[in-house]
């Protein structure tokens, strides 16, 4: 048998299995094979009976000439935040060591319904609240690229077993970078879908068996291929029978040529400033869409840098107040009411926002709106914004700063540039186009107006074929 099946993209796959070149239960195999004898401690949790059943059960359909999924038989792993029915799901805390859910999150039964064989969960950081991928659970997980690197987070366990073969397809999630920086820092694809196009339900950290989800979460695929990541896009925006949906999604195609395309390009900001080798990288790329005939604006975005970041603070802790125990936000709570006026540390801050009044929230959804409007208005001159994906390639595992060209950093400008759009709701792709002098990953990310992630897969697609530098 072949063992180099784990190495082609999502598509490829499918297609040896269409064909009958491998069965799904040999293609399980080859990969539970390497997802053990990997040390970087991605895939945290198997369900190796279970896949295999399903692995069987696809190529029992296959062999009886019966329809199939559009993912038909694909092993795969789930981002360690989704409930899996029958599944530990620990979202990275010892608070869910031991539990095991009774239903799929919405996302992860699209998966199913497209014949999808889940054959474990990757590791998050506790709560899925750091930009690192390490718990007291499971430990730390490393770069496939340099093993003392991190992967990034939360979605680093994704990232990094997409990045060495361990699986073609990835169900991650992003509501602060999440998706995007573990992409950019692994050297993998990640889609950042429109707000609202894939359900959130079943993900963790909202407390288990909550209905609600957050206004900001977004679930989305990662891959080694753009094209991958279209199908798992049409995977899961495809409802399964029991969600009793009668709306079926219909997104506007791409231009079929890049020709007469309208790209701003975001190169840099005083506000969170990228290194020499991400600026190089970022200007290639730019003058390769150029010379493709794009026509490209620089720009700095329809929102200052500082406002976007500030309301995306706000929000963001809002959400986290969700996250842990009522005992932990009523300590909070007492925490905020003996901060000093005049303290504004990043501490204080977060504290703040965690507990601010519901009437400081509500105006703080208005001026999202507004920024929103700003952006739409953008796009109406503009097809896609192009800027860097992140400040630095990947950084040290466990480091808490950040350098940029000699200069400290704050920690959390890793995802400054994600995090533009975070509270937005628009769609946004990585993309790798480049490496550092140390052989790490360099991406860009690809920005567009609400519903137009075909566009920008496209235009993906179109970098796909973009030589390293």
């Amino acid at each position: 048998m072949n063992t180099s099946y784990p190495d082609l993209p999502a598509h490829a796959q499918l297609n040896a299995l269409q064909q009958g070149a491998i069965s799904s239960r040999d293609l399980l195999d080859l990969h539970l094979e390497r997802i053990q004898a990997s040390t970087l401690n991605a895939v945290i949790t198997l369900d190796i009976e279970a896949a295999r059943r399903a692995a069987d059960a696809s190529d029992t359909r296959r062999t009886r000439g019966e329809p199939v999924g559009l993912l038909d038989g694909l092993s795969l792993t789930i981002k360690d935040s989704f409930e899996t029915a029958h599944l530990r799901t620990t979202c990275g805390t010892e608070d869910l060591r031991h539990h095991i859910p009774e239903q799929d999150a919405d996302a992860v039964a699209r998966l199913r319904h497209a014949g999808a064989v889940i054959m474990g969960k990757t590791n998050v950081p506790a709560y899925c609240q750091d930009l690192h991928t390490d718990n007291t659970l499971f430990g730390t997980t490393h770069n496939p690229h340099d093993t003392t690197r991190t992967p990034g987070g939360s979605s680093g366990g994704a990232a990094a077993a997409i990045a060495a073969a361990l699986t073609p397809l990835e169900l991650g999630s992003d509501l602060a970078g999440s998706l995007r920086l573990p992409a950019h820092y692994c050297g993998t694809y990640a889609l950042r879908p429109t707000q609202g196009l894939v359900p959130a339900r079943g993900h963790i950290p909202r407390p288990p068996g909550w209905l609600t989800t957050s206004d900001m979460l977004t679930p989305g695929p990662l891959a080694r291929h753009p094209r991958d990541l279209a199908l798992m896009l049409m995977a899961l925006t495809t409802p399964t029978a029991e969600e009793h949906t009668p709306w079926r999604l219909s997104l506007s195609e791409p231009r079929p040529h890049l020709g007469d395309s309208r790209i701003a390009v975001w190169h840099n900001d005083p506000e969170c400033p990228v290194d020499d080798a991400t600026a190089a990288t970022l200007e290639h790329v730019t003058r390769h869409l150029a010379a493709g005939g794009a026509h490209i604006t620089a720009t700095r975005g329809p929102v200052a840098f500082t406002e976007a970041s500030q309301l995306f603070e706000q929000l963001l802790h809002a959400n986290t107040s969700l996250a842990g125990s009522d005992d932990a936000f009523t300590a909070d709570l007492t925490s905020a009411r003996q901060l000093c006026e005049d303290d504004i540390s990043p501490r204080a801050t977060a504290l703040r926002y965690r507990t601010q009044p519901h009437r400081n929230w509500l105006i703080a959804r208005e001026e999202r709106a507004r920024q929103r409007a700003a952006w739409t208005a953008f796009f109406e001159h503009h097809e896609v914004l192009l800027t860097p994906a992140a400040p630095t390639p990947a950084i040290p595992n466990g480091s808490r700063t950040l350098q940029i060209n000699g200069h400290e950093r704050s920690f959390f400008d890793q995802t400054g540039w994600a995090n533009l759009i975070s509270h937005i709701g628009l769609p946004a792709v990585i993309v790798p186009v480049g490496l550092n002098d140390q052989g790490l990953p360099i991406a860009v990310q690809l920005i567009g107006a609400p519903y137009a992630d075909r566009t920008l897969l496209a235009l993906a697609m179109h970098l796909e074929s973009f030589e390293l530098l």
